[in-house]
């Protein structure tokens, strides 16, 4: 939840007292009439990112089942808000005579920069500088890691993003429309991924965005998809999370990506809230 990210807090919290703080938030997230851009909507966000982000001892995978179910609710409940402040955003800025110029009146626009920044130095260590062809797969509305990449840092690169929801990619291309040179490089696609196929096999890397997969189940059905199709030789990054973070975004285990050689994992301990998982389809 780049568009969440906030800055770090610097105290540990104990993980019974951290739990009774996030089911205390969950509660009144769900007595919200909407999860639409509000006061109350970003101070209750912006509290539970805080609460999560700093390193702590708490171990996810020991979560009662009530604690468990909580923590996919509010996975469920922050990647709508997420989905729509996003919405909102895009709307607001295509409306701007040059929108790419005002990326950064997006509050959260620096923790894409950053988040970014990481990824594409992590790719470069890899031997993965300028791929010809990119996806994305959960692109939103506001595709900031898109743009930003396009921009910055693959200037040559073609982008394919892809999202389950039109009215998305419907607001991203907008977006983009004000751009001639970065419009013929970079595309929206309205697909479930587990619909796309040989496409698949066209690109050089894929970015795996934290929110498609919204369990440990849906994950590992998808990437073993993603690793069905893709080509030989492609480098898959997945965004994850580790610790508490986990009450934001799914985890992505290391095993969850069999039949992948895994080059590098990556825990942020700053606003970054994303894990990132580097792998690679064999060869052979």
């Amino acid at each position: 939840m780049a568009s969440l990210h906030e800055s770090t807090l610097k105290t540990d919290v104990s993980a019974e007292l951290l739990i009774a703080h996030i089911v205390q938030i969950h509660a009144s997230v769900c007595k919200l009439e909407s999860l639409r851009p509000s006061k109350q909507v970003n101070t209750l966000f912006t509290h539970l990112v805080k609460l999560c982000i700093p390193s702590s001892s708490i171990d996810i995978t020991a979560l009662p089942e009530e604690t468990q179910l909580i923590r996919q609710s509010l996975i469920t409940l922050c990647g709508k808000a997420e989905g729509l402040l996003e919405l909102e955003f895009s709307t607001f800025l295509s409306k701007l005579p040059q929108p790419l110029n005002n990326l950064n009146l997006f509050p959260y626009y620096g923790n894409y920069v950053k988040l970014a920044n990481l990824e594409y130095n992590i790719l470069s260590d890899n031997g993965v500088v300028q791929p010809k062809k990119l996806a994305f797969i959960g692109s939103g509305p506001l595709p900031l890691s898109t743009l930003i990449l396009a921009t910055h840092h693959m200037k040559s690169t073609c982008f394919d993003n892809f999202d389950i929801d039109e009215s998305a990619n419907a607001a991203a291309r907008q977006l983009v429309a004000s751009d001639n040179e970065l419009q013929r490089r970079v595309k929206f696609h309205t697909h479930d991924v587990m619909e796309v196929r040989d496409k698949l096999g066209e690109y050089d890397c894929i970015f795996l965005a934290a929110l498609v997969g919204m369990n440990k189940v849906e994950k590992v059905k998808i990437l073993g998809h993603v690793r069905k199709y893709m080509k030989k030789g492609g480098t898959l990054l997945v965004r994850s999370v580790k610790g508490a973070r986990a009450f934001l975004y799914p985890v992505v285990e290391e095993e969850a990506l069999l039949g992948f050689e895994v080059l590098t994992i990556f825990h942020p301990t700053n606003e970054v809230i994303n894990s990132i998982i580097l792998a690679r389809k064999p060869v052979v």
